[in-house]
């Protein structure tokens, strides 16, 4: 099988891009700009593609990278997560000793502000406990994706109208489709601490956002998974908007999309 890392960036120097997250696989860059490119290169012979789009949203992104991948499994990565020498054989080797699975969800070291997950032993993911997983712990088998006919949502994440979530909204209707997702307990690499692009505090904003992506998410179960959700992560996230408030909030970002 063939490996190839789908990257997503902002502004970024493509050709440098492939060193710096030491990449040892074949890959494509998906950079938004402002202005249309193409050209490649070779990187510890491998075929980096470079892709320029005078456009922004990190879903549009990935969809422009997946329309154009041609490995057999596809890795998704932003520019800030930098590989662990030997990531390519560790992934192809986790999908031939679970032919099983469509799909599969890898660790990778991140700043304790932002690790959501962290998988100790192997197991089944399903629609209740996807929604901690970010896109670059995401490795599929390319045809399985095609064959669903499944892309990155355009109204959530960076560069959208709303704030994150795209990454749970495709992992959803991989499940809802019929893929076999599994977590495995495998490190890739680290994710470079920088500025966040979308993140900016837990804000009005924020819980409005989190409302409008749990209506797509959860459908007529949005608010009781609201409520639970202010419930797990109040005492952090509620400092300096009350629990009743945030609530409200995202009570009010559920209704401005019902019936989408």
């Amino acid at each position: 099988m063939k490996l190839q890392v789908l990257v997503s960036t902002v502004g970024e120097d493509m050709d440098t891009l492939a060193e710096r997250m030491n990449l040892e696989s074949d890959a494509i860059i998906i950079n938004q700009t402002d202005c249309f490119d193409y050209h490649e290169y070779r990187h510890k012979n491998k075929r980096i593609q470079c892709f320029a789009f005078a456009e922004r949203g990190v879903g549009l992104s990935r969809n422009n990278a997946l329309l154009r991948a041609e490995g057999d499994i596809v890795l998704f990565s932003d520019e800030d997560i930098v590989y662990d020498a030997g990531y390519e054989n560790a992934v192809l080797d986790a999908f031939e000793a679970h032919p099983e699975a469509d799909f599969l969800l890898f660790n990778m070291r991140v700043g304790q502000a932002r690790a959501t997950y962290y998988t100790k032993k192997f197991h089944r993911v399903h629609i209740w406990n996807a929604g901690r997983y970010p896109t670059y712990s995401f490795a599929a088998k390319r045809e399985k994706l095609h064959a669903a006919n499944v892309t990155f949502s355009l109204l959530f994440g960076g560069g959208a109208k709303y704030s994150n979530g795209e990454d749970s909204l495709f992992l959803k209707d991989c499940l809802k489709y019929g893929l076999k997702v599994y977590a495995a307990p495998i490190e890739l690499g680290c994710e470079r601490e920088r500025e966040s692009t979308w993140f900016q505090g837990y804000t009005d904003k924020f819980f409005i956002d989190r409302g409008v992506l749990y209506h797509f998410l959860y459908g007529v179960l949005a608010y009781p998974m609201a409520v639970r959700f202010i419930v797990a992560h109040g005492k952090v996230m509620c400092v300096e908007i009350p629990k009743k408030n945030a609530l409200a909030l995202m009570k009010k970002g559920i209704k401005s999309v019902e019936g989408l």
